[in-house]
């Protein structure tokens, strides 16, 4: 039995096109009305130019439409690269919790810290570390953050993301849940992955994949992903109010439309 009301689609406007303004044409014109930023014509978030900003402020006013999350690529580093994570602390997070505030953004994603042959064990506290101190920053912003699981990272899968984050402790960090990047580790993604996590969530990114997490990402339903599945749950349990579809595979605009009447479609058939 599912909750009343379908779940909002959002898109990582990028997965459309870089030109946000392009991307808001084709995006409204199959009824999204959040996005997620990640990369924008001039570069990553927030590594782009303040004209091309002001733009995209603009334009979010003019349609009135949502910007659900902000995602700089932090914490990717290996955690023996202590001076570019001080860096990201120091200089990245500020410039996008600055970024979220021009766009009244509440959320933004990181990752959690790439994994190394023969790391120390004890490395784990220096990722629990880090990330509490983004979220203390974060938090007196009035924003949160999220680790979005990804192979390869200390936080991989959903039970691996779920632990970091209790042991960090702060009403300001949760988890951006990606089923598709847990494909291939040692859970099943969804339910497994996700039942782990849940308590957790409070993003969710949708893409699919035929071979890997990101080896040859695919359309919605056409690859290894239970999507139906975790549809569903989503909708039973509503941690979150929209789900953001990172397409990942070209032809961008043609696979993100396809990805979009396909959960549109899912959440009708489970509605039923």
């Amino acid at each position: 039995m599912t909750s009343s009301g379908p779940l909002a689609l959002g898109i990582v406007s990028d997965e459309i096109v870089t030109d946000f303004g392009e991307a808001l044409r084709h995006g409204q014109s199959w009824g999204i009305h959040r996005y997620e930023i990640r990369c924008l014509t001039t570069g990553r978030i927030p590594r782009v130019d303040a004209q091309e900003l002001r733009t995209v402020a603009g334009l979010v006013r003019e349609h009135g439409v949502r910007i659900t999350a902000l995602s700089p690529g932090m914490f990717k580093a290996f955690l023996s690269r202590t001076a570019d994570i001080k860096e990201e602390l120091r200089s990245v997070l500020p410039a996008t919790l600055d970024m979220a505030s021009a766009l009244s953004s509440p959320l933004i994603i990181v990752f959690g810290f790439q994994r190394e042959a023969g790391e120390p064990a004890d490395y784990y506290h220096r990722a629990v570390d880090y990330m509490r101190r983004a979220a203390e920053i974060a938090e007196q912003a009035g924003v949160r953050i999220a680790i979005e699981n990804e192979p390869g990272v200390w936080c991989d899968t959903g039970v691996n993301t779920n632990k970091l984050i209790r042991e960090v402790g702060s009403p300001a960090l949760g988890a951006n849940w990606d089923p598709c990047n847990a494909y291939g580790t040692d859970e099943v993604p969804y339910p497994q992955g996700y039942e782990a996590l849940k308590p957790s969530i409070i993003n969710v990114h949708a893409k699919d994949t035929a071979v890997g997490s990101l080896i040859k990402c695919v359309p919605i339903g056409q690859g290894a992903i239970d999507w139906q599945g975790q549809v569903q749950a989503l909708l039973r349990d509503r941690p979150v109010e929209h789900i953001t579809i990172e397409t990942h595979c070209n032809p961008l605009i043609e696979s993100s439309r396809h990805n979009v009447e396909t959960l549109q479609r899912m959440m009708r058939d489970a509605a039923r």
